[in-house]
């Protein structure tokens, strides 16, 4: 099954516009948001992530945290996304448990990926594929590493990221991706229900 994966953006959805946001991208259909906040406030981060989760609870969706193993377990999130530098899966998997989703950022590298599977990760995610607005400096990767990661492990869940929009997603998914996790081409639209139905109509 092809996903839709949103990643929240503080500055793009300050506020109360960070729940009317998601909730409307969950109206859509989406099923798998990750809280992303890089803020250091620890007393709003709680909060929100507390919140997103019981919206995404209301339509039965995935809450992932980004990069906070803790916060995840703190309010029992249905998983966490680690970069290269945010801790160890398996510590994450012995905290979290073995039904929690764990993603890792593999950038543009099987080795990263294969290590990550060892370890007990649910997903894999490379890219960026395109410019992006969240991290224009990530280095770009082919959309060949898709087709070759998907024939390298076929049973691992694979995530594509970096300026994915309506317009090339389906590139993405032909090239082996089963997640594209989308910020802006999402959370800027007019209508972001519609958007979302758009990404999963693809």
């Amino acid at each position: 099954m092809i996903h839709l994966y949103a990643i929240t953006d503080s500055t793009l959805m300050p506020g109360e516009l960070l729940f009317a946001s998601v909730e409307a991208a969950l109206k859509g259909g989406c099923k798998f948001v990750q809280y992303r906040d890089k803020s250091g406030n620890s007393k709003k981060r709680l909060a929100e992530a507390s919140r997103l989760l019981t919206l995404c609870n209301e339509y039965n969706a995935n809450l992932i945290i980004n990069d906070d193993v803790q916060l995840a377990n703190q309010i029992r999130a249905q998983g966490v996304h680690l970069g290269q530098g945010d801790g160890a899966v398996r510590v994450a998997r012995k905290l979290l448990g073995a039904v929690a989703i764990i993603g890792v950022t593999c950038h543009d590298s099987l080795a990263l990926a294969e290590k990550a599977i060892d370890d007990g990760a649910s997903y894999i995610a490379f890219g960026r594929f395109f410019a992006s607005n969240t991290k224009p400096e990530a280095r770009p990767a082919p959309l060949s590493l898709l087709t070759e990661a998907r024939t390298k492990f076929p049973n691992t869940l694979i995530a594509a990221i970096g300026g994915i929009t309506t317009e090339n997603a389906k590139d993405v998914l032909t090239a082996g991706a089963d997640m594209i996790a989308v910020c802006h081409s999402l959370f800027a639209a007019d209508d972001i229900a519609a958007q979302s139905r758009k990404f999963i109509e693809l």
